[in-house]
């Protein structure tokens, strides 16, 4: 019945007209006090794969919906209460029962108070249940591709003390995904940290400085021994644009730390350049970027080298499948982006991976380990993906996004697994509303 429904509110959803320059609770709000505005979302979602674990035996396909609805109380410009509440379903699906981070029926996903202005008064806080996203979100951010999403519970403070300078000092929890109870975080496992922002510095570009401190309890080291991890991340992201048309990325990270006996030694990295030939019609933008986490080369020698990429939203960023993660790899990506028309993005991306170092595992987008090297095996080839994405803005209501993922299968999968092709097809509509 809940997914007759969800089908019912999409096929509504597309009968409105395109030329509907508002979204519908705009006319809401507009007899609703000031102070009080309603909003939300409607997303669904039809995926599926075929070569899981890379067998040829192992495919599904199902159908995602998530509805999220929104109440901002605003008596004053300084003060504001937000709340978010979200119900995620799946339905077709061959796994059962249904759990995060495909399901979460009706759970409170953000609900904070806010003094001040975040993002434009001098100062703001923001204390409660809440969504957390820097930078790029490569190592801190909500994870919205999933069907549950994710947020923190978390007290953020953020300053402009000067014209195009930020500061966010947080001290955060995860909140911990259980379908059918209210979603808590785990107690003792908490994120902190301090995130800069510097606009003006070099013109055409941000600099983001940052230091992060994860804590978490009762964690096995590397003798069997459980610990209490202290794990410190200092990095940088800076972006920008150059003249002709060019533009840049980098992103750098170094950990530091301990679990017990055990060290902390990791580090990553992230480059990308692009060209955008503007003068040409869709605008093609080429791109050439190459991604590095450092893997631990011995398990039992009291250090630890496999970098931890935290709280990321993962999605796309190493392949569109989600089966590799920023953990032990090198990855060579490339591609271009167009603008078919006004309303049209399109990509197409090809990924090459290697592992960093073949004595680690390979990781997926979640952290976890997804293969292994066999006994006395040191490939290190992973394989490549081409994906092949697009979307369209329908009205300022509706969007339409579509793709398709192949991965092949390199030296590595094909000795640690049956090393079969991964497929990934996926078809997306969002409703605002």
């Amino acid at each position: 019945m809940k997914t007759r429904s969800s089908l019912l509110l999409l096929a509504a959803a597309l009968l409105v007209p395109q030329s509907q320059a508002q979204k519908p609770s705009d006319e809401l709000n507009n007899e609703l006090p000031k102070w009080l505005k309603l909003s939300g979302e409607f997303r669904a979602r039809l995926e599926g794969y075929s070569g899981g674990s890379f067998r040829d035996d192992s495919s599904d396909a199902y159908y995602l919906n998530r509805l999220r609805v929104n109440l901002l109380i605003q008596p004053a410009s300084w003060i504001k209460l937000f709340a978010q509440t979200q119900d995620a379903r799946v339905a077709f699906k061959n796994t059962k029962p249904a759990a995060p981070p495909f399901q979460d029926t009706w759970d409170l996903r953000q609900a904070y108070l806010e003094l001040g202005n975040s993002e434009k008064g001098m100062a703001g806080v923001r204390a409660g249940r809440q969504e957390l996203n820097f930078g790029e979100q490569r190592l801190i951010g909500s994870a919205d591709w999933n069907n549950t999403a994710r947020s923190f519970d978390a007290v953020r403070v953020t300053l402009h003390p000067l014209s195009g300078v930020r500061v966010d000092a947080f001290a955060s929890s995860v909140v911990v995904l259980q379908d059918g109870v209210l979603d808590h975080h785990k107690d003792g496992d908490n994120l902190h940290g301090l995130y800069g922002g510097l606009e003006k510095l070099i013109p055409g570009s941000v600099i983001e400085p940052y230091v992060l401190w994860r804590v978490s309890p009762r964690l096995r080291n590397e003798a069997g021994t459980l610990s209490n991890l202290s794990e410190y991340t200092t990095g940088v992201r800076w972006v920008g644009k150059l003249p002709l048309n060019f533009d840049y990325g980098l992103e750098m990270d170094l950990q530091r730390g301990g679990l017990g006996s055990d060290q902390v030694s990791a580090w990553a990295g992230h480059w990308v350049a692009g060209y955008t030939f503007a003068q040409r019609k869709y605008k093609p933008r080429l791109l050439v970027e190459y991604n590095y986490a450092s893997g631990d080369r011995d398990p039992r020698d009291g250090t630890r080298a496999t970098f931890d990429q935290l709280y990321p939203t993962a999605h796309n960023k190493y392949g569109l499948l989600d089966q590799i993660g920023w953990k032990n790899i090198e990855d060579l990506r490339t591609g271009v982006e167009l603008k078919p028309a006004k309303r049209w993005t399109t990509s197409a991306i090809f990924h090459n991976w290697y592992l960093a170092d073949p004595h680690d595992a390979l990781y997926n987008a979640a952290s976890a380990v997804l293969v292994r090297n066999p006994a006395g095996v040191l490939a290190t080839h992973v394989g490549e993906e081409l994906d092949l994405q697009a979307a369209v803005t329908l009205n300022p209501a509706m969007q339409l996004g579509f793709g398709f993922g192949h991965l092949f299968p390199g030296e590595f999968l094909r000795k640690a697994t049956p090393g079969k092709s991964y497929n990934f097809p996926y078809l997306m509509f969002t409703y605002a509303f």
